[in-house]
């Protein structure tokens, strides 16, 4: 194994004098940060434009290496060593107004800290990953804060956001486990409940047919995604639906991209239109944002949240029942419409301050086996299939007393089955309460994408995150960054909207839209951005040679695969069962699971799950949870 030296964040204990522009006023001071936190509760953070005016102090000392325009660099302390971007001077904008967030939650910033145990940047990956999610939740504790002073009056609460934390968050999918199991584990599949219903995940010819493959265009590629279908986007490629005479990941690439190679981009792009498939071109970043729909997006805020209607009254949160513990969320009903990651994730992110989820899938449709282990936690799920006439009976009874709905479809199809936004806001006047509507989808919502559906590694080719990780790892063509880090990203985004449009709705009444989207956050990662060519050098004399033998059209379990070995080996600590987990006896899997325990602590309101994941469609429909489960540790 290749080891290097040990990029670790020593930099954090030396002041740093930072140049950061509110409006229009900059302001220069120095701030002192210590060696394992970040803390933002004394020093001239605690005070002034920055403490009420932005949420610029809800960033890690971490972040502050690279160039933030959204979440604000604090500081310009250097990552890892003295040459790591050095100090210097940085507008940033104050991005409270442009996403709505409270006032109040702004005004909080002094009470947050940002600890880590190692100080070491762990993901191979040229992003800020680590750092950007650690900001990001800390917005999300503050709004929840916020909530929090509505609900039992104003008092200081102190919040922590542990940096390991957020890193084993950003790949808990692969850290989960039942029984002891994992996804990579001989015998897991016995233990799920097969929702694979085309094949499209257990047959790995039909799972190749969401990968990145090389085109007939020189030196241009194409991740072709056939989402939980895969007949179609084979079809379109010349294939058929099935081949049993491939035995290998390797021959099955091979056969695949042979046949991806005899079309152009643009001639697959055309097909990819026309089918209506989730495919795209892997873009450069410089050439993303060149296109129309690109240049529409770039410089959009990461997420937003607006009115939908201004005249139901407000919705105060109820109070806890007498002995409950402290949950902020425990009167709020939240009905998940989405399958896979990121939409899932804002709800888990909502059951662990309390709220009672019921995720909604389909009977008919898809979803991956094993992903339900972890965002399936702290959520009853039932089936209902909204196409048929007592289907819709039952989810007409659900909505009535819903506070949130959080839709992560393609865009349009809840539209067509009259659940869309506008149809909701129809339901809040006429029931006299509003909802919270929370959007989740690939390519935003405004510019000549918005329709197309999509996925984490669709939006990481579109927006060159994919080139990026290839540039990193010293290749000439784009590879998939290991781990569904993007949408762990996205889902924490959409909890901060959610958690935003209930503060509006107790304060001020109506009902709120939010829009999230996987390629937004990978557009904040470019805001943030790169380490330095420096701390990627130091990264790259980490790795192992399997790494490095990866490429373009190894697969999302290869490449996450290699780093997931890789990562047992050189960081221990991060996998250690106790320290970043919890376990629980799980009814559902009728097994005890193992996940990731919640990133945020904040004093005096309890985080933490009610009851243990279960495979979709375990529940009847309805709001009369029980708290069934028991954890372990």
């Amino acid at each position: 194994m290749a080891h290097g030296p040990r990029p670790t964040a020593t930099e954090l204990m030396c002041p740093a004098r930072t140049g950061v522009r509110i409006g229009h006023y900059p302001i220069n001071y120095e701030v002192p940060i210590s060696r394992t936190s970040g803390s933002l509760a004394s020093g001239p953070l605690a005070s002034g434009p920055l403490a009420s005016g932005s949420l610029a102090s809800c960033v890690s000392a971490r972040q502050a290496a690279g160039r933030m325009p959204y979440l604000h660099s604090v500081t310009n302390v250097p990552l890892s060593w003295n040459t790591e971007m050095g100090c210097g001077y940085y507008t940033v904008r104050c991005l409270g107004e442009e996403l709505n967030l409270p006032r109040s939650a702004r005004a909080l910033v002094k009470n947050v800290k940002f600890t880590s145990e190692k100080n070491t940047i762990y993901f191979p990956i040229p992003f800020k990953e680590t750092e950007t999610t650690s900001a990001l939740k800390g917005i999300e504790a503050l709004v929840a804060t916020a909530l929090a002073n509505l609900k039992y009056g104003e008092i200081t609460r102190k919040i922590e956001i542990n940096l390991e934390q957020t890193t084993c968050f950003l790949f808990q999918t692969y850290l989960s486990t039942i029984d002891g199991l994992g996804k990579y584990d001989a015998g897991i599949k016995a233990k799920l409940k097969d929702t694979d219903l085309l094949q499209a995940q257990s047959d790995p010819y039909r799972r190749m047919s969401a990968n990145l493959y090389a085109t007939k265009t020189p030196e241009t590629y194409f991740h072709i995604h056939g989402s939980l279908e895969a007949n179609t986007t084979l079809q379109m490629i010349g294939l058929p639906p099935f081949r049993p005479d491939l035995k290998t990941i390797e021959d099955i690439s091979q056969c695949i991209e042979s046949h991806v190679q005899q079309f152009t981009v643009k001639e697959l792009e055309t097909r990819n239109k026309e089918l209506r498939q989730a495919g795209v071109t892997a873009y450069k970043h410089e050439d993303f944002i060149a296109t129309p729909h690109g240049k529409v997006n770039k410089d959009l805020p990461p997420w937003s949240v607006v009115p939908l209607e201004t005249t139901t009254p407000p919705i105060p949160l109820s109070q806890d029942a007498p002995g409950a513990k402290a949950r902020v969320l425990s009167s709020i009903k939240v009905l998940e419409l989405c399958r896979i990651i990121a939409g899932p994730v804002i709800t888990r992110i909502l059951a662990e301050y309390g709220a009672d989820v019921l995720k909604v899938t389909s009977p008919n449709l898809s979803d991956v086996p094993f992903f339900q282990v972890d965002v399936n936690f702290g959520k009853q799920c039932a089936n209902i299939d909204l196409k048929s006439v007592e289907g819709r009976k039952v989810f007409d009874k659900l909505l009535l007393e819903a506070d949130v709905v959080v839709d992560g479809y393609r865009p349009g199809a809840l539209d067509k089955l009259g659940y869309g936004a506008n149809a909701l806001t129809e339901l809040a006047l006429k029931r006299g309460k509003g909802f919270v509507y929370v959007n989740e989808n690939c390519f935003g919502y405004e510019g000549e994408w918005a329709y197309r559906p999509g996925w984490q590694q669709i939006a990481d080719c579109a927006t060159g995150i994919a080139w990026a990780q290839g540039k990193f790892m010293g290749l000439q063509e784009p590879v998939i960054p290991p781990f569904p880090i993007s949408d762990y990203g996205t889902g924490v985004m959409g909890a901060i909207a959610a958690l935003t449009g209930l503060y509006h709705r107790a304060i001020s009444g109506g009902s709120w839209h939010g829009k999230v989207s996987l390629m937004h956050y990978d557009l904040l990662l470019f805001r943030v951005g790169q380490y330095s060519e420096t701390v990627q050098a130091q990264l790259r004399a980490r790795q192992t040679e399997d790494f490095f033998k990866l490429r373009h059209n190894h697969s999302v379990d290869q490449i996450s695969g290699t780093v997931m070995r890789q990562m047992r080996e050189q960081y221990p600590w991060l996998f250690d069962q106790e320290k970043y987990r919890e376990r629980w006896v799980s009814k559902g899997w009728n097994a005890e699971v193992s996940v990731i325990k919640p990133v945020a602590s904040i004093e005096g309101l309890e985080l933490s799950f009610k009851r243990a994941s279960r495979p979709n469609g375990s529940d009847e429909p309805g709001w009369a949870f029980l708290e069934e489960d028991t954890r372990l540790l």
